[in-house]
């Protein structure tokens, strides 16, 4: 990820292609992109991915979600608690992310300023 050199992909366990969620890094700039649902089955491949965000040194990370057709509140309740956690001068970039991430922040954490969200 990013300038940390850590690669791979993290994955939730196999099942059903409609309760997958797969995370691999961004190659252009820091940060992940999914592809799949985050609900309780894939939630931890998805704190996975948050936790490398947060431990990145970069002053923004990226999440490209335009492949994420799913998050529940809990997957939204552990992204905004990332971004929360976050050093000042730090924000997280969520890229057309689903439509309903985007209102259950706007609804929950209307004044989260770590977090921008682009797209959608």
């Amino acid at each position: 990820m990013g300038s940390s050199g850590e690669a791979g992909t993290l994955s939730a366990s196999p099942g059903p292609p409609a309760s997958a969620l797969r995370v691999l890094p961004l190659t252009d700039r820091p940060g992940w992109q999914a592809a799949g649902e985050v609900s309780l089955l894939t939630r931890p491949a998805w704190e996975q991915a948050l936790c490398h965000l947060a431990r990145s040194d970069e002053e923004t990370c990226h999440l490209e979600l335009s492949a994420v057709t799913f998050v529940d509140v809990a997957g939204v309740s552990a992204l905004a608690m990332t971004a929360q956690g976050l050093p000042q001068g730090r924000r997280i970039v969520l890229e057309e992310p689903p439509a309903t991430l985007r209102r259950v922040l706007d609804l929950f954490w209307p004044d989260l300023l770590t977090v921008e969200v682009i797209g959608r």
